[in-house]
């Protein structure tokens, strides 16, 4: 018998290294697979019911199996328990109360409880493969790593890594670009999602930063950080633009990234197949960035609107298709290159667009000011363009304006004084006929126009306002850039809005707003910290 015991020691072991160094997985994994399955097959024969523990010896091979029993003064579980007299036979010593060991003889595995053993085996393979293809590539997000084409399901691009599997879906896929089974490519480690059914890594060829990293493959410079890549943009497989900047002054950024006639810039070109790259030196100055990012078109003069986060581009005529782009492209990759929305617009739109604000303001300064054309214009001209301005502006700033004095400046603010006066008393009287709580008026921020907007908005209560989220009350809509598909290029909204967004308000402004509105919420809760609860809301 001892020949057939070693040749099942060493099946075990065998078995037990084999599927370690297959799968490679820790060693202890799978002896305690083997040990779990074992287990499984001795309940079967001994029956369920018993607490049946295997042990196998990785250095020997051997195998023991047991059972854990309770000592007890009267049986009532012969399954897990014995009396303390049988308990002197098993183990000497024993007392009342405690787990002794009940030795079992080793079982043989029938064709049925070899397969259970099998599928257990297999699933805690399958288990632990996972985990370490999870630990593998869970910090590695942001990488670029090699793989082969395995197959092509649904236009989504299955890769074999090695150890694990990627997918580049296919809107990460650059347009037009053809893969077969066998090919090898290079794709961005995009994110790393921990499933059920292993871990997902999907991977990108078309985000930015896999340009970035060619990039940093191919520049020394850019790997050693004496040139870093500030900003990047992308219109896969047609266009790029970079913008770089080198912590060396004696090293050119965009030289050093083109390479010796071209040579690297067109290794990531040809990695990319084909898209065009256009490489921009990078600027702290905004003004000076936004021209260069709109290269190759020339540009006369840059407007930046803080406040809105517009830019409003102004270019030659001649220099129109050149600056927006075939289909808005160029306009579109500034815009995300700098961050900013851009508005494109001919010399003679510009003109035409200063005159009709000029126009405008006048006619609102004769209005409400209750003055002649010539005097509305030179105030329009020393650049107010507001009431507000007018009003609560020093007087010397009025009286300084070429043809006034004092007395003139002293009664043009007390006449915008009553002005809007005279439209909060307006707003407010709309405001009480849309049924607008008084209650709103109290709160920081907010005046009677606002309020108006709101009620037409159905915003009447403080519950009603409570009820928003900040970004539905201040949000400004992103746009899109002008586009050249007729003589008047328009801003499309992706992003609905806030219903106070044409009010400038900031975030913060917003926020102050939405907890003050809430703040009766926590009035009979004086014990619940009621700041805290408002700012948590808040920030969610």
């Amino acid at each position: 018998m001892a020949t057939p015991i070693a040749a099942n020691k060493a099946e075990l072991l065998a078995i037990a290294n084999a599927v370690a160094s297959e799968k490679m997985i820790d060693k202890a994994i799978v002896v305690e697979a083997l040990e779990e399955a074992i287990q499984r097959a001795a309940r079967a024969r001994y029956g369920a019911e018993n607490d049946i523990r295997a042990k196998l010896d990785t250095q020997t091979g051997d195998l023991r199996l047991w059972r854990v029993v309770e000592v007890v003064e009267e049986v009532d579980d012969y399954f897990k328990q014995v009396d303390l007299k049988q308990a002197e036979k098993l183990q000497k010593g024993a007392a009342v109360g405690d787990f002794i060991v009940d030795p079992l003889p080793p079982v043989d595995l029938g064709r049925i409880d070899a397969q259970s053993a099998k599928q257990v085996i297999f699933q805690k393979v399958r288990d632990a493969e996972r985990e370490r293809q999870y630990e593998e590539f869970k910090d590695r997000a942001g990488e670029v790593i090699t793989g082969v084409v395995k197959s092509v399901e649904f236009g989504h691009v299955v890769v074999d890594l090695g150890r694990a599997e990627g997918v580049i879906r296919r809107d990460q896929q650059i347009p037009r670009e053809v893969v077969r089974n066998g090919d090898r490519v290079r794709a961005l480690i995009l994110k790393v999602v921990r499933e059920n059914r292993g871990p997902q890594i999907l991977l990108s060829r078309a985000h930015p930063d896999f340009m970035k990293k060619l990039f940093a493959q191919e520049v020394p410079e850019i790997y050693d950080g004496i040139i870093e890549i500030k900003a990047a943009a992308r219109d896969p497989g047609s266009r790029a633009k970079i913008g770089v900047i080198s912590y060396d002054s004696s090293i050119d950024p965009v030289g050093a990234c083109v390479g010796m006639k071209g040579s690297r810039v067109q290794a990531v070109v040809q990695e990319m197949q084909g898209e065009k790259i256009d490489i921009i030196p990078w600027s702290d100055d905004a003004a000076t960035f936004i021209v260069n990012a709109l290269q190759p078109a020339t540009v006369s003069r840059v407007v930046i609107d803080e406040e809105e986060g517009r830019i409003e581009v102004v270019v030659p005529d001649d220099q129109l298709s050149l600056a927006i782009g075939r289909r808005g492209q160029n306009v579109r990759l500034a815009s995300q290159l700098t961050g900013r929305a851009i508005d494109i617009m001919t010399e003679a739109e510009s003109s035409e667009k200063r005159q009709k604000e000029f126009v405008e303001r006048s006619e609102m300064f004769q209005q409400e000011l209750d003055v002649d054309e010539t005097l509305a214009q030179l105030l329009v001209a020393e650049g107010f363009s507001e009431l507000e301005e007018v009003a609560y502006v020093a007087v010397d700033e009025i009286a300084g304006i070429e043809g006034f004095d004092e007395e003139l400046a002293e009664e043009l603010q007390n006449r915008a004084i009553e002005a809007l006066d005279r439209k909060e008393e307006a707003a407010r009287t709309t405001r009480r006929e849309l049924g607008v709580e008084d209650a709103l008026g109290e709160l920081p921020h907010l005046t009677e126009a606002m309020l108006v907007t709101l009620g037409k908005a159905g915003i009447k209560t403080l519950d009603d306002l409570a009820d928003l989220a900040t970004d539905e009350l201040v949000q400004k809509g992103r746009t899109e850039q002008r586009r050249s598909d007729n003589n008047r290029r328009s801003n499309r909204g992706d992003e609905k809005p806030g219903i106070l967004a044409s009010f400038g308000l900031s975030e913060e402004q917003g926020n102050e707003i939405i907890m003050a509105a809430r703040a009766h919420w926590f009035d009979d809760e004086p014990e619940a910290n009621g700041e805290d609860a408002i700012a948590a809301e808040t920030s969610q």
